[in-house]
Formats: C-alpha cells, sequence, structure tokens
C-alpha cells in the first residue's frame, strides 16, 4: 500500500515537471522558425530555413545572390538593390528579434534608408524604403536582376531577346517580324498592381507590389515592371521622371516584398507584422472614408474614387450604386476625385482623422462633359483613347508596331466607325486628321462650340483648326508630363480639353469639312517623336 502510494506520488510529481515544461518551452511546432544569419564581416547570409538564402553585401545594401533550394536566381553581371545602387560607404546594419524568427537589415545614407527583413520559415524578402528626398545616384525603384538562364518564363511584351536593335532611344527594340518590345510595355495601371513574377524550372520570383500610399501619379499611372535580355529584371517602381503627373511623394514607400516560390503564383504577404519593426516613418493610426453614394452614374461604365495630397495618394472601385470605402490612410485633408473611367468628373477636398471614420452622403456628379447636348461627337468623354484606332495597343507595343493598323493621315465622316479614327495625332506621322460632317441649314445658322479633349501630348504639341478653309487658330501648349509618353506605353497625363467657337460665317448647310494639324515651338525628333497628343474625344456642341 504504501509502495502505491509512493509510486503515485512520483507519477503526480513527474507529470506536474512535464506541465511546467511544456508551459515554459512549447512544443516545436508552436514555436516561429528560426531565420539563421551569418555575418562574415563583409557579408550577410541570410537562411529562412525554407529553401530561400541570400546575400547582403555590407559595403553596399546590394543582394548579390539568392538562392531557391541551391538555384542562384541572381544575375551574374549586376547585383540586385534600390534606386541604381546606394554605392559604397552606405551603414549596412542587422538585428534579430529575441525569438530569433525574425532579421532586420538596415541600409542608410543621409538622404535615404532602405530595409531588408525576413521570417523564418517564409521565402520572402520584405522590404521598404525611406526617402527624404529622391536619389541622386537613380530613380527610386527597387531592381531585382535575376538569372536570364533561369527565370526564362518572363512577360512577352518586355522580352527584348532576339531582338535587331533599338529603335528609339536605347530602350524600345524592334525584331525581324517588325514587333516591338520594352521595359515600358504591357505595365499594370498603378490600381491592378498586385503580385507578378517570372519563373523557370520549378522557381520563381515574384514582386509583391505593396502599399502605394508614397508613390505618384494616381490609380491609372504606368510604370517599369520587367525587363529581360540577359538578366531578367523585376522592378517595384516608386518614383520616376516616366510621364510623372505630379511632384514626387517621401516618406516611408512600401512595405513591399520579393517573394520566392518553385514556380507557383504566390498569394500577396501579410505586411500587418512589420509594424513591430520601428521602420522610420511607419504611420499606425489611421483613418476612413465612407462614401454613400454617387448620383449621376453612367452605368456602362467603372468608377473610381481617388484620394490625394502632397504626402500619401489612395483609390478604391466605386460600386454599381456608388458606394466606396478606403481604408488605412494617413490623417490629413485630401482632394477626393471622383473618376469616370480615367476622366475627373467631381472632386472635393476630405478631411481624414486618425482612428476615424469620415462617412459622406450621396454625391452628385457635377463635371461630365457627356452631359452636353452634341450635334456630334467621336470617341467617349471617360479620360482614354480605347475605342479610337490603335487606342488599346498604346500600353502594349511602339506605334511602328506592324500589329498596328495604319495611322493614316485619315479622312474621317462622322458617323462611321469609332475606331476609323486615330487614337494619336502624330505631326510626322499622320496630318493632318480630316472629318466631314453634315448639318442642316437650321445648324449651319449659328455658332457652335467645338471641342478636342485629349489624354496627354508630346513635345507642346496642340491642334490647330481650319474649318471649311477658314482658320479658328489654336491654343497654348497644355500642361503635360516633360517626357515621351505614346511611345513608352502610357497615354496617360493631364486631361486637357481644347475648345473654339465656330461662327456661322465658316459653317455650311450640307457637308462641312474640318482639318487638325499639330503645332509646335519645338523641332520633331522623327516621325513618332513629334508634336502631337491623345484623343479622348473631339466633339460639336449645339
Amino acid at each position: 500500500m504504501r509502495s502505491n502510494l509512493k509510486r503515485n506520488a512520483l507519477f503526480m510529481i513527474f507529470a506536474a515537471i512535464i506541465i511546467v515544461a511544456g508551459m515554459v518551452f512549447p512544443a516545436e511546432k508552436g514555436q516561429a522558425a528560426t531565420v539563421y544569419v551569418t555575418d562574415n564581416g563583409s557579408t550577410l547570409v541570410i537562411n529562412t530555413g525554407a529553401g530561400l538564402e541570400y546575400t547582403v553585401d555590407k559595403d553596399n545594401g546590394d543582394i548579390t545572390s539568392s538562392k531557391m533550394n541551391g538555384v542562384e536566381l541572381t544575375g551574374s553581371t549586376k547585383n540586385s538593390h534600390i534606386a541604381s545602387g546606394l554605392g559604397s560607404g552606405a551603414d549596412v546594419t542587422w538585428s534579430k528579434s529575441p525569438s530569433g524568427s525574425t532579421v532586420l537589415i538596415t541600409v542608410s545614407t543621409d538622404t535615404l534608408t532602405h530595409y531588408y527583413s525576413s521570417r523564418g520559415g517564409q521565402n520572402i524578402i520584405y522590404m521598404a524604403t525611406y526617402t527624404t528626398q529622391e536619389p541622386s545616384v537613380g530613380e527610386l525603384r527597387y531592381i531585382f536582376r535575376g538569372n536570364g538562364n533561369v527565370l526564362t518564363d518572363v512577360p512577352e511584351r518586355s522580352n527584348n531577346r532576339g531582338t535587331t536593335g533599338a529603335i528609339e532611344s536605347s530602350d524600345v527594340f524592334g525584331h525581324s517580324n517588325g514587333y516591338t518590345t520594352s521595359k515600358y510595355y504591357g505595365n499594370d495601371q498603378a490600381k491592378d498592381l498586385t503580385i507578378k513574377g517570372a519563373t523557370g524550372n520549378n522557381v520563381g520570383v515574384f514582386m509583391a507590389y505593396g502599399n502605394r500610399e508614397k508613390s505618384s501619379g494616381g490609380p491609372f499611372f504606368r510604370d517599369i515592371q520587367f525587363q529581360s535580355g540577359g538578366d531578367t529584371e523585376i522592378y517595384n517602381y516608386m518614383n520616376s521622371g516616366h510621364a510623372q503627373t505630379e511632384d514626387w511623394r517621401m516618406g516611408l514607400h512600401g512595405p513591399y516584398a520579393l517573394v520566392f516560390t518553385t514556380g507557383s503564383t504566390p498569394s500577396i504577404p501579410d505586411f500587418s507584422w512589420m509594424s513591430s519593426l520601428n521602420l522610420q516613418g511607419w504611420v499606425s493610426s489611421r483613418g476612413k472614408v465612407v462614401l454613400n453614394g454617387l448620383s449621376g452614374m453612367d452605368s456602362n461604365y467603372e468608377y473610381t474614387v481617388g484620394f490625394s495630397n502632397d504626402n500619401a495618394q489612395y483609390w478604391t472601385t466605386a460600386s454599381s450604386s456608388g458606394t466606396a470605402v478606403k481604408d488605412g490612410m494617413i490623417p490629413g485633408t485630401y482632394t477626393m476625385t471622383v473618376y469616370k473611367k480615367e476622366l475627373e468628373v467631381y472632386s472635393e477636398q476630405v478631411t481624414v482623422s486618425a482612428n476615424q471614420t469620415t462617412t459622406l452622403n450621396t454625391r452628385t456628379i457635377n463635371n461630365d462633359p457627356s452631359a452636353d447636348v452634341a450635334i456630334w461627337r467621336i470617341g467617349d468623354w471617360d479620360g482614354t483613347p480605347w475605342e479610337l484606332k490603335n487606342g488599346q495597343t498604346i500600353p502594349l507595343r511602339h506605334p511602328s508596331d506592324s500589329r498596328n493598323q495604319s495611322w493614316g493621315p485619315v479622312t474621317y465622316a462622322v458617323g462611321s466607325a469609332t475606331n476609323k479614327y486615330p487614337a494619336i495625332q502624330f505631326r510626322g506621322e499622320n496630318s493632318p486628321t480630316t472629318v466631314t460632317f453634315n448639318l442642316t441649314a437650321a445648324q449651319a445658322a449659328s455658332s457652335h462650340e467645338l471641342n478636342i479633349g485629349i489624354t496627354t501630348a508630346y513635345n507642346g504639341g496642340r491642334p490647330s483648326i481650319t474649318m471649311n478653309g477658314s482658320s479658328l487658330g489654336f491654343h497654348s501648349p497644355s500642361n503635360q508630363p516633360n517626357s515621351r509618353s505614346f511611345t513608352i506605353g502610357t497615354y496617360r497625363g493631364n486631361n486637357t480639353t481644347f475648345s473654339w467657337t465656330v461662327p456661322a460665317s465658316d459653317l455650311v448647310e450640307g457637308t462641312n469639312t474640318m482639318t487638325i494639324t499639330p503645332v509646335s515651338g519645338s523641332s520633331d525628333l522623327g516621325n513618332w517623336l513629334s508634336a502631337g497628343w491623345v484623343y479622348d474625344t473631339v466633339e460639336l456642341i449645339d
């Protein structure tokens, strides 16, 4: 009996020890996985314990090697880095979390701090970039320069392998079949940036573009995402000079990430845990805007609600009734802009407060030119050239591409198919454009308003109008980005409408003929790099 009591007592003691041990040292599967860091003095080697191992140069913060399951994915000629590289002398420091599950690498200069972070068990390089001014060593972008021999499955539009050479500058290339490719083509609009990458045999590298709040250009802006020739390059552009419509924003760009896989497209990583890293410029207290509806919508179009100020930008898609919700906004006063497709049709100032919801009652759209009664209209007022000839190809290829329809010059009879009217007017390639239209005696007896809406222009190009042989003249240049635009994959600029009053003395009953020719005070660089613009709409108002 005494022996049994002794055994029971010992069993209870051992059980208690096991319980306490389980509390102090949880089971292995409940612990965060370890991330391993080897500091070699000149380099840091990070191993996530799940297949990814990458090396950071401690002199400049470049990634010099990245291996997935032992396969080298970094190219042999150039490293991966922020901007064009920070150069020798960047301050590189690192630390691990107390649990050993997270590493944070900080790469600092006087005006820029770049962060790398990884977590044990995840094949992800989390990143963020804090800036106080635009880098002097290059545009604000992160470039992963991949091994082109391994990452061979790349987006077609930006695949420059097998070209016959550059056809414009040193960045747009031609092929023997007349096709064109460039890092500028096939890129997503900012509102559609999620995660995208390049793959090979059982490997893949994907950029998760993350938060765009500190980038510039709004929801419809496009910038470089890929380029392949020797290396396979994967970009996250945050600020650039490529058709920028607004000033650059400084502060904490991101977070964003490089995600490594065995070839499949991964889901977008959860970035919320990074709030514990104390990154410079991180804002935790944020606000929310709720729009209860929009009146005056056209059911044929999608509407986007954008918010912007000097500090941040956001956007969201409105429902069919115009309701929209945007949360996670840095506190401040924003210009809220409602876009019908890509055309601004309403705006007002909205104030966002930390940890609060700003609720807006139904707003009435008050600036849609489609509401005006027109005698005739070519194209739709939507801020795009999509319904016009070659309009949908602008983001995909160079205007000279053999797959495009001939640009003209065009003579267009009002009432013909809209896709017969050119999306772009080039002074050197397809001018003038001639428009014929009919008027009744009553219509010809009074003056009318002629409007030409454009989405962007190049080289100061603007329309000079002749109506039945009489000149209506031309206006001053519109305010547009100072860069190539429609030859580098974008029709987006600053939407502008040029207007003329057409006197009755310049109109006739029956057939009228109007010619549109670009004028500019600057000389052209060629047929495609010539003064011109992208059309939105041409109309004659009653």
